[in-house]
């Protein structure tokens, strides 16, 4: 289950002033599902307007419902052949997203799966929070307890060409628990829980329920 503290901790620093996103990544779609441009970008290249709505996209996902619309799924790790999503995504964000080949392996996987219905666009943020410490009264203190290294994937349909529109599916990676990464989970959005975009838990993360 995901703790929506957690979360909110998170968006508290999607913010112009207190921003954690460090850079972005993302590839256009075209309505014949081929592949129509990408970019990647220090997140402070950005405009400022730009940083805003990039910042409204990343905040869609841990601001979304938890355990409804943002669920937590294990992702398998290691050394395992099912365990290659897990090693793509720690690999970029152990880079930052600073690989352009290993970022066009995550595009031609979503391309090869994700079922659209006209031009859309994938983006990934990478993030780093400096966590707090907090002291047996559960307040926060001034030294840090861990840097968290983050990724915000998002899927949107194009509202205009190469103008993502709202976010209708993403993940974080890895999940935030208990004031701590945990590699082990992935946390998955849905804007539509009536109709999910199943394929991007099943095929492209591959990920599985948990009990």
């Amino acid at each position: 289950m995901i703790d929506r503290e957690d979360m909110l901790e998170l968006t508290r620093r999607m913010t112009i002033s207190r921003n954690c996103l460090t850079r972005v990544a993302g590839c256009y779609v075209d309505a014949d599902g081929e592949f129509d441009g990408s970019f990647n970008i220090n997140f402070r290249k950005l405009s400022a307007s730009d940083q805003e709505k990039n910042l409204r996209f990343a905040k869609t996902i841990p601001f979304a419902e938890t355990n409804k619309n943002l669920k937590q799924y294990r992702i398998e790790r290691g050394n395992r052949p099912d365990a290659s999503m897990w090693t793509l995504l720690m690999t970029l964000r152990n880079v930052g997203l600073k690989n352009d080949a290993m970022m066009d392996t995550f595009y031609d996987l979503v391309m090869e799966h994700y079922q659209a219905e006209g031009p859309y666009a994938i983006f990934m943020y990478h993030g780093s929070y400096d966590v707090p410490r907090k002291g047996k009264d559960k307040e926060y203190q001034g030294e840090s307890e861990e840097v968290y290294q983050f990724l915000v994937g998002t899927i949107s349909p194009q509202a205009a060409y190469q103008e993502p529109g709202k976010p209708v599916c993403g993940f974080l990676f890895p999940a935030f628990t208990d004031h701590s990464a945990d590699t082990r989970h992935i946390n998955v959005y849905q804007s539509d829980i009536l109709h999910p975009h199943r394929e991007l838990e099943k095929n492209i993360l591959g990920v599985t329920a948990e009990r």
